[in-house]
């Protein structure tokens, strides 16, 4: 009988690509999956969930993103800073006010792993707010 042995994926496997998304007028839930899928390497052959496998993603007109429903005033967004009286919330209205392409990365940041590798993963994932980026170099031209 002949034995197959299972080869694990080496750092040198990994080849990053770079993408580039436009979510003008795009669901923020849809966009954020097809995003962290990039960015874990979900669809890669040698994905292995130990080891950082995924691509670069740049984000243009971030400030665009749909919301479906009425998450624009309901959806809250919690924080704390750790000392007493110091719980904040906001609405998604309120943020995209301050920082429309924050509310792609906090769907994006919760749908990838929960450990230590997704500090690493989302520096992979770059928003601009217009359709105006400084990543024009990084694409292949046809």
């Amino acid at each position: 009988m002949l034995k197959k042995e299972t080869k694990s994926t080496k750092k040198t496997q990994i080849k990053r690509e770079w993408h580039l998304i436009d979510v003008k007028d795009e669901v923020l839930g849809r966009q954020a999956v097809k995003i962290a899928r990039l960015i874990i390497g979900k669809g890669k052959s040698y994905y292995v969930s130990y080891m950082d496998c995924g691509d670069y993603v740049v984000v243009v007109n971030g400030a665009e993103i749909g919301l479906t429903g009425r998450k624009e005033k309901g959806k809250k967004y919690y924080r704390h800073s750790g000392y007493p009286g110091g719980f904040k919330s906001e609405t998604v209205e309120e943020l995209r006010e301050r920082k429309p392409e924050e509310i792609l990365k906090k769907a994006v940041w919760g749908m990838l792993p929960k450990n230590k590798l997704r500090a690493k993963m989302i520096k992979r994932l770059i928003v601009f707010k217009g359709s105006e980026h400084s990543y024009q170099d990084k694409f292949k031209k046809d």
